[in-house]
């Protein structure tokens, strides 16, 4: 007995001492998780494009890593089995991979790369499903930036490049290719500047008809105009594709959505009305053909005179031509990339609203979505939850897909199985296990006026409830944009340096609905800055952000309304003001938005005191007594560097504390990961020196 004893007391210590090594184990488990530093930047894995084969048993999709030797992303394909049991690269190298397309028969994944190109010409390459070296496939003397597979996968829809303007497009340039003494450039366009692309002249992207087997091409449409996104009817017999081919196309931002013959000397035939296609084809989406080849559905352009303000809608136009019908118009809310079902029976397609993306199946109870006699039933949504949606693909038997971010977890591919989702990817999943990230909060709030507000608010990862915080508001761009429950990797670092982030949706942001947008029309930093400071009052009310540390900053409009917010209050220790403009007049015929300012705020010489009321940063500089860090690149054609330049200037002439930081050879968005990390180093040093002053020893 008393051998069965001790045998049970040795037993229990066993276990004993077993669950105290599992707990210490867990114990340095979580002592090893640590807050987010600025060379994880460098290790997040950006995961985009996924593509779900026709069988629906593979799911390929891009993954970009920073080559820090090149300086550099390059991104690569990978494909995850359905069962997500497998997940294998099938590219590799210093070249990128991007467009993955699966041939209908599943056999073969073709894809972009500029792979034995010197120009970063991209080209049309075929990989074989089972392995095996990628074949090229085409040799067009510009850049090629978008195809499709023929539904019999015997012939491609290619849009390529201009030669010449394939050279204009790139990043980088030889010097050796340069001439001495280089050709003066001959302007004769009313749009004719553009980011990236810099100078514009008559070069454009063509629709090609590319035969896979002879490895032929010929050109479908005219040289004068330029084409985007197409897509093949079911039967293989015509191609839909969108371009501008009215009465100077510079002049107005509706493109039209077109039908050709696939063969050569067709001619193409305008399909939509007067109100075409939304002004940001590629970010919209392509026009995609219901089943029976009858219909096709894309994203409306909005009332002209709302510019990005109106919201899109979804229509249906017989592909022949003929009477719209606008589905979900009631809803007041964009809704993009529109695919059909299998049956024709209904559309998916994703549904912007307050800080979400989803994926949504609008019903047609009509005949096989006959756009005649079909009304939409309510929506039914495909994914549900406080998360962000930017892309999904279906195969044909039914297996969705989709790109999926929350606050907490870069985009991963997921599958979509009655509204749960089921991991597919795992990029990124080894990094995070070791990370300890903030608190990401959906925050709502009253402006000045009352007007509710919403956003989100950021604690530190080791946030003490009734500690105050310096507190940073940060701005979104556009301004017809949203911050969004996705990954944001500045806000998780800044908080990692013990900031509190918070983020407003202002008015004239995207999510809730036209007149939410349209509050700013011609009449920025307005209540758009009320709404910002409201984020402020409500993140101080709540005794989290301290009122005497507070800081500021934003990107392109986020920079623009930074400076509208500190020519309109004083509370702010610290700016950054990233791309932004403040003497809106000094941008008219400097950069791209020509169009835009025309019909929001008139010609200047008509309305100089609206162009007047709208610049008061600069005109009332003398307001700004917050040093304030300017920051741009010196390619920027969308609010180019003279604006920063100008009020940095300003403030300088005044005596303020400010700094210009000038970046050589990036665009609007800056595409060198050390340029990106400098970036952040910069705003951390600048808002530390103020609102983080080191204590004396």
């Amino acid at each position: 007995m008393k051998g069965r004893q001790s045998c049970s007391r040795i037993v229990h210590l066993f276990f004993a001492l077993l669950f105290v090594q599992i707990f210490l184990s867990l114990g340095i488990l979580a002592q090893e998780r640590r807050p987010i530093t600025l060379d994880d930047m460098g290790a997040i894995r950006e995961v985009d494009e996924p593509q779900i084969s026709p069988a629906g048993d593979w799911v390929a999709y891009t993954v970009g890593t920073i080559d820090w030797d090149e300086d550099e992303e390059i991104t690569h394909l990978w494909m995850s089995s359905w069962d997500g049991k497998r997940s294998v690269p099938l590219t590799f190298g210093k070249h990128s991979e991007s467009h993955p397309r699966w041939s209908p028969d599943g056999k073969w994944l073709a894809f972009l790369s500029s792979r034995e190109e010197d120009d970063d010409i991209d080209q049309v390459w075929m990989l074989n499903h089972d392995g095996g070296e990628a074949q090229r496939l085409t040799d067009f003397k510009g850049s090629i930036t978008e195809f499709e597979w023929s539904p019999d996968g015997k012939r491609l829809a290619i849009i390529a490049r201009d030669e010449d303007l394939a050279k204009t497009n790139k990043d980088k340039s030889k010097e050796k290719d340069k001439p001495k003494n280089p050709k003066p450039r001959i302007i004769d366009r009313y749009y004719f500047k553009e980011d990236k692309s810099g100078y514009l002249g008559e070069l454009r992207s063509h629709l090609y008809l590319f035969d896979v087997d002879g490895r032929s091409a010929e050109l479908l449409t005219a040289k004068g105009f330029g084409e985007t996104q197409p897509q093949w009817s079911p039967d293989g017999t015509r191609i839909s594709f969108v371009s501008k081919q009215g009465t100077d196309g510079d002049r107005n931002r509706n493109y039209d959505l077109f039908v050709i013959d696939a063969k050569p000397s067709a001619t193409a035939r305008r399909v939509s009305p007067e109100q075409g296609v939304a002004s940001e084809p590629e970010a919209q989406g392509p026009p995609r053909w219901s089943p029976d080849g009858k219909y096709i559905a894309y994203v409306q352009a909005t009332d002209p005179k709302l510019l990005d303000y109106g919201a899109h809608h979804l229509a249906v136009i017989p592909s022949e031509g003929g009477e719209v019908r606008v589905l979900g118009g009631a809803l007041d809310r964009n809704i993009n990339k529109p695919v059909w079902s299998s049956d024709g029976n209904a559309i998916y397609a994703l549904l912007e609203d307050d800080r979400t993306d989803s994926i949504q199946r609008i019903p047609l109870n009509g005949a096989r979505g006959d756009s005649r006699t079909a009304k939409e039933g309510p929506l039914e949504p495909v994914t549900v939850g406080r998360r962000e949606v930017t892309s999904f693909d279906i195969s044909k038997d039914g297996h969705f897909i989709a790109l999926v971010s929350t606050p907490d977890t870069p985009a991963e591919v997921f599958a979509v199985e009655k509204q749960n989702l089921r991991p597919l990817s795992a990029q990124n999943q080894e990094l995070f296990s070791r990370l300890k990230l903030a608190t990401t909060r959906e925050i709502s709030f009253p402006s000045k006026d009352g007007t509710t507000v919403n956003g989100f608010m950021v604690l530190p990862p080791d946030y003490h409830a009734g500690t105050k915080y310096p507190t940073l508001l940060r701005i979104h761009g556009g301004p017809v944009s949203q911050f969004n429950n996705e990954f944001d990797f500045e806000w998780q670092y800044f908080a990692a340096q013990g900031y509190v982030v918070v983020a407003a949706n202002p008015r004239g942001s995207s999510g809730r609905g036209t007149a939410y947008s349209k509050a700013i029309f011609a009449d920025w930093g307005n209540v758009d800055v009320q709404d910002v400071l409201g984020a402020v009052d409500y993140a101080v009310a709540q005794g989290i952000a301290d009122p005497q540390r507070l800081g500021v900053g934003g990107w392109s409009y986020g920079g623009m309304l930074t400076n509208y917010t500190i020519a309109s209050d004083t509370r702010f220790k610290a700016a950054t003001s990233g791309a932004g403009i403040s003497d809106i007049l000094a941008g008219y015929g400097t950069d791209q938005y020509v169009r835009d300012y025309e019909l929001e705020l008139g010609y200047p010489w008509q309305n100089s005191e609206g162009w007047m009321k709208v610049s008061y940063p600069f005109f009332h500089a003398d307001r700004i007594v917050t040093p304030t860090l300017f920051l741009c690149g010196d390619k920027d054609f969308n609010v180019p560097l003279q604006n920063s330049e100008q009020l940095y200037q300003a403030l300088r002439s005044l005596g303020r504390d400010t700094k210009l930081i000038i970046y050589p050879g990036q665009f609007h968005q800056f595409t060198v990961p050390s340029y990106q990390q400098d970036r952040l180093l910069r705003y951390i040093e600048w808002y530390g020196k103020y609102l983080m002053p080191k204590k004396a020893n």
